[in-house]
Order: structure tokens, then sequence, then C-alpha cells
């Protein structure tokens, strides 16, 4: 029988140190371009986050003010022996009578002031609030009185501390928006002396409040459209007439 003839393996070969180096350095360059994708979508999505969280900020504040203004209730107080109204406004600030719920602190009908505030960075958004009560409004050891917008004027305000309530909730004072790049308010309706309603500027020492406001919000980061709240829904048509 004849023999099968022997057969000759060669030796395994393994890889040599350049190989390996090789292939060393290509793991380390993807692990580079991994780490750097995941830590460039990381900040993407953090400034995602920001740029919501700042346009939710002017979405809540536009928000608040209208639902605010809408609800808003002619009422009077008496100052020096005579009833006058509570609300005014300026270029600039606002002030009337609404309701706020259980979440401020004590439910029932509140002074509301906003007003536009200068800082050192930029103007930021105030909200300024007393229980209609005649005990709040006369101020007290830890928090100021209310003096009417007609007399003080926005750029005097100074009504304590930011983001504390006071007097069991009674009285507080809340920065809305941070930063402002924009901010002006105009009043519809018909004032003394006029014979048809029509757009103003200021809004003060009237016996009736206005039909309209008109509010131009913006921030840095957010531009929105002029709103404008109807206090009179029997008159919004005529005031978004008269805007355009």
């Amino acid at each position: 029988m004849a023999r099968e003839a022997p057969t000759h393996r060669s030796p395994a070969r393994g890889f040599t140190l350049v190989e390996l180096l090789i292939a060393l350095a290509l793991i380390g360059i993807i692990t580079i371009l991994l780490f750097s994708g995941l830590r460039l979508g990381s900040r993407g999505w953090e400034a995602v986050e920001t740029t919501s969280e700042r346009v939710a900020d002017l979405r809540v504040a536009r928000q608040f003010i209208a639902r605010s203004l809408r609800q808003h209730r002619p009422e009077r107080v008496v100052i020096d022996g005579s009833e006058q109204p509570v609300f005014a406004g300026e270029p600039q600030a606002i002030e009337w009578v609404a309701p706020l719920s259980e979440h401020v602190g004590i439910p029932g009908l509140y002074i509301l002031r906003l007003n536009l505030e200068q800082t050192e960075t930029a103007p930021r958004l105030v909200l300024t609030r007393w229980l209609l009560h005649p005990d709040i409004l006369e101020g007290g050891n830890d928090f100021p009185p209310w003096e009417p917008l007609l007399e003080t004027g926005a750029s005097m305000l100074d009504a304590g501390p930011f983001d504390q309530d006071l007097a069991a909730g009674a009285q507080g004072r809340t920065v809305l928006l941070p930063a402002v790049q924009r901010f002006g308010l105009d009043y519809f309706g018909r004032i003394e002396g006029d014979t048809e309603p029509a757009w103003h500027e200021e809004w003060l020492d009237q016996r009736e409040p206005p039909s309209a406001v008109a509010i131009d919000l913006t921030t840095p980061v957010q531009s929105w459209p002029m709103a404008v709240i109807a206090l009179d829904p029997s008159l919004a048509s005529d005031a978004d007439e008269s805007l355009r």
C-alpha cells in the first residue's frame, strides 16, 4: 500500500509589535471620536433645554398676565376720605385688581402691580401683590404699604425683597422675567374728554378701566407678537381693528 506523503504545517503566525501598536492607535482614535460625539451631543441637549426653559418662562409670564387682566375687577379703595379706582397704567407699569388662588398664600382679591425695573445687566419684569385688605394695604413691620401707582410712579417703587411671601402670604414680590429686551403697554378706551375710544400710552386718574390693554413683551432669546387683552369683551374687535 502506498503511504501518504507527510504534510508539513507552517508554524502559527501571531501579531507583530507594529500591528499591535497600530490596532491600539485605531482603538484610541475611535474611542476619542465616540466621546467627542457624546460630549457634543450633551452640550447640544443642554443648550436646547436652556433655550426651552427661557422660552417657557416668557410663555408662562404672558399667560399669567393675560389671565389676570381678563379677571380684572373694578375695585375702589378709600384714599384721603374719597373712593378712587385702583386701575392705573403707564407705558412700562400697570396696576389692577384680580383674584389669586391659595397657591400664593391667602386666596382672594389682590392689587397686582407689574413694572419694569432697571438692573446692571438687563431690565427685569417684576410683579408685586398686596391682598386687598385694609390691614395689608397699610403695611407692616416686615412689608411695605401700598401706595397708588399714580402717586408713587414705577421708577420709585421699593416694595421689599424678592420671592418672599410676607404677612402670611398676603404680600409678595416676584421676578417674572429676569431679562427683558422690550416691554411696552398701551390702553384702549374712552378717557374723559374723548368722544370715541382710542389707544393711549397712559391710563391715569380715570374713573373707569380701559376696554383693552396691548402688551409688547420680548426677551433677548424670544420674540412674540403684541398681545391685545380685552377687559371688555364687547369692544375687543374695535381694539384689534384700531391697533392695526
